[in-house]
């Protein structure tokens, strides 16, 4: 073994990450530029340290930055898992509707993960996002579902479906407006890949995919024995049959 990586580049060179990380506003414009910009800061900074220091985490990191907007309900606290330098922005939701269901955390953010404005994760069963993941805005996440088969009665008096469990893997960028939707079994976005803006994904996916579409669609993988990139010779649905409802 020559002890050198093998992993295949990442489909966003470092200029591009840093840019779109600008884009989220992980990186913000210095407070001289803007000083009232000061106080939106330093309500984010408050509002993170108190949740640090009376919410009952599973367990929360270093450097972690939580939007003062962003929504964590304080009893669905103790089965969310927060890594190092994890970053909510305005608006973020985490969101588990049946703690009574969780026997260990049911959305887990490993470290470097950035959810962008208004991303939702709801969990009922277990969304494990991994190291250096990127949101962008108005993701949705979601492992269960509504059960609508009953047409006797309104869809919100109906009970959630058993759902499934979603895994996210390192190094991935979601684009924005993109749904990941799991009805059941195991959902695997796998590392290294590129979810398009508004593409809606319900199957797993194979690692350094960049997929698009409604249903999704892989229109590109890196090939690991050429060691390049290429265009499957016919687009890859990766959409389940039947529908599946936010």
């Amino acid at each position: 073994m020559s002890g050198q990586s093998t992993n295949p580049p990442h489909p966003f060179d470092i200029q591009q990450m840093s840019s779109l990380h600008e884009d989220i506003g992980v990186r913000r414009e210095p407070v001289s530029d803007d000083p009232l910009s000061i106080i939106p800061r330093l309500r984010t900074r408050l509002h993170t340290l108190w949740l640090r220091w009376t919410y009952p985490f599973d367990s929360i990191g270093e450097k972690v930055t939580l939007h003062h907007t962003s929504e964590i309900p304080r009893s669905r606290a103790p089965y969310i898992r927060l890594g190092d330098r994890v970053s909510l922005m305005s608006d973020v939701w985490l969101n588990i509707p049946q703690v009574s269901l969780c026997k260990k955390p049911a959305i887990i953010l490993e470290d470097g993960c950035s959810l962008g404005r208004r991303c939702v994760i709801s969990a009922k069963n277990q969304i494990h996002i991994m190291r250096d993941v990127l949101f962008a805005p108005s993701v949705l996440v979601m492992d269960h579902n509504h059960a609508f088969e009953d047409v006797s009665l309104p869809i919100c008096r109906q009970p959630m479906t058993p759902g499934g469990t979603i895994r996210i893997e390192e190094g991935c960028w979601i684009g924005y407006g993109a749904a990941i939707l799991c009805s059941r079994g195991e959902l695997v976005i796998g590392r290294g890949s590129v979810i398009g803006a508004n593409a809606v994904v319900n199957r797993s996916i194979p690692p350094y995919s960049v997929v698009v579409g409604n249903p999704a669609r892989i229109i590109k993988r890196y090939d690991p024995l050429r060691k390049m990139w290429i265009q499957p010779i016919a687009e890859e649905s990766i959409a389940e049959p039947s529908p599946t409802l936010a």
